[in-house]
């Protein structure tokens, strides 16, 4: 979908459209035992055999009499557990581009070797989910209404008829607490969270963080701007909601905030503005979406964005607004922003 029909959708297929930065919303799920928030599930001989159980950001508790072999996930999800070693069957949401090769929500995994039940919004093929034989679904949350990102609206009451779900919540948090739910979920499936490769990502994570910290500590007077781009409009980010943009602002990140007033339309999660008001806001960093469903910044040909004092001194990087939860892969979110403020001069 794209933002020219933002208009006609509804909240979860605005935030769904595209671009949005930060997105949130889709599909309900099934399950029971309401509970809080943080509780990790755990299966018994680490994840290798015996019964499985995991309770999830929904409150939601799923209960197996073995840890699920046959695992299929939102593709950003299935990324982030094949860093940690743990595989998953088939996939759903952006996966490949139309050049064929892997999506960037894709990460990591050969995607000749997956099952791919939809590659974009709204795409969920059902009768090929039932053939995997699926012992559970995982995707993550973008509202606190316990909706499954990417599952379809229209055919999601079926698609809970043949494995229970797992929603891990990014939703209006820091970013390192779906990072560590995503960790309790690898384990639980039996990763192995003690080798060297996923203790080295996460100690690079602090590393990168804390290079964060002083970058912006050292230039408190930079600006940065979250932003996205589509034909019509380009949209700015708020910090509200969105686990990136809150964990960098925790971190000292000194961002441009749209009022909420102007992000009502956007969900609460961005501002629209025509190319014509792109320069609204003052900038000496612009974050540019780097989902395939955004226009990226080397495309760009509106005039208005070339002139932005930003763009000409070519302070311009790249954001995953739906970062594969992995320690691994958000190491560079943190070493991009923080080489960008350790080299930015101030131009707006």
């Amino acid at each position: 979908m794209s933002h020219a029909r933002a208009t006609h959708l509804n909240r979860r297929g605005l935030l769904a459209a595209g671009g949005a930065l930060g997105l949130g919303a889709a599909l309900a799920a099934c399950g029971d035992d309401k509970g809080k928030d943080g509780d990790s599930g755990k299966a018994a001989g680490s994840g290798k055999s015996g019964p499985w159980t995991f309770k999830d950001d929904r409150g939601t508790t799923v209960k197996l009499d073995k840890v699920p072999a046959n695992i299929v996930a939102f593709t950003g999800v299935g990324a982030a557990l094949y860093d940690y070693g743990v595989q998953v069957k088939g996939v759903f949401g952006p996966t490949k581009t139309t050049d064929g090769k892997a999506d960037v929500q894709a990460g990591d995994m050969d995607i000749s070797k997956l099952t791919v039940l939809g590659n974009a919004w709204g795409q969920f093929n059902i009768e090929k989910y039932a053939s995997l034989a699926p012992d559970v679904l995982i995707s993550t949350l973008f509202d606190d209404a316990g909706t499954l990102w990417y599952v379809p609206e229209e055919s999601k009451k079926k698609i809970a008829q043949l494995a229970p779900s797992v929603g891990v919540s990014v939703y209006d948090r820091q970013l390192t607490q779906p990072l560590q739910r995503m960790w309790e979920l690898a384990e639980s499936l039996g990763a192995n969270m003690k080798a060297a490769k996923v203790t080295d990502a996460k100690k690079r994570f602090e590393d990168a963080a804390a290079r964060l910290r002083a970058a912006a500590k050292a230039k408190p007077e930079i600006k940065v701007m979250a932003g996205s781009a589509s034909d019509q409009l380009f949209y700015v980010s708020g910090t509200n909601l969105s686990i990136d943009l809150e964990y960098f602002k925790s971190l000292g990140v000194n961002f441009v905030e749209p009022p909420e007033s102007a992000k009502k339309q956007g969900g609460g999660w961005y501002e629209s503005l025509s190319w014509e008001n792109v320069d609204k806001y003052k900038a000496d960093i612009i974050m540019m979406d780097d989902r395939t469903s955004a226009i990226q910044p080397a495309a760009i040909t509106k005039a208005t964005w070339k002139k932005l004092p930003a763009v000409k001194a070519g302070q311009v990087v790249s954001r995953s607004p739906e970062p594969i939860l992995s320690y691994d892969k958000c190491v560079p979110l943190l070493t991009t922003l923080a080489e960008a403020l350790e080299k930015a001069k101030k131009v707006s």
